[in-house]
């Protein structure tokens, strides 16, 4: 299984996560910015994901519901500030279980040859939020969303 690359500095407002996908830029962000798909790969195995709102354009709103087994539900928002497919997604991201915490997400696509590097830059508007989420088990559930997302790209590309 790769792993996600996550870069934090102690001290900054950000992190820097990249992966690199064996599959082709254009499929990589079309399976990324797909609403149908998102259940599919969003979040770790033992929850269930619900797209409740994805227009995926500059000020276009998107929100997933994570359900656990248990019947809990995890919201989570933003807003799409800049689409330019398929090179680079620009958007706001809020976990609804803490309001007013929220961070900027730039995501690019880089075409490595038929595979494709993803980096996810995130600011956070605080360093005591950015290690907040860091202390949240967000990299073990990263590395599962995006090995989920790694095994979805291996369907659809055999397609």
């Amino acid at each position: 299984m790769t792993k996600i690359n996550l870069i934090a500095e102690p001290g900054k407002q950000q992190f820097t996560i990249t992966r690199i996908f064996d599959a082709p830029r254009q499929l990589v962000f079309k399976t990324y910015t797909d609403p149908k798909l998102i259940p599919q790969w969003w979040g770790p195995r033992y929850l269930t994901t619900t797209v409740d709102k994805m227009d995926v354009r500059p000020g276009g709103l998107w929100r997933f519901i994570n359900h656990d087994p248990a019947g809990s539900d995890y919201g989570f928002h933003g807003v799409y500030h800049q689409i330019t497919p398929p090179e680079r997604l620009i958007y706001t991201f809020e976990f609804e279980g803490v309001p007013d915490h929220v961070s900027l997400e730039m995501v690019l696509f880089e075409d490595l040859d038929g595979k494709t590097l993803m980096t996810d830059l995130v600011v956070f508007q605080s360093v005591e939020d950015r290690d907040g989420m860091l202390n949240s088990g967000m990299e073990k559930g990263s590395n599962e969303t995006m090995e989920r997302f790694a095994e979805l790209l291996l369907k659809v590309f055999e397609r």
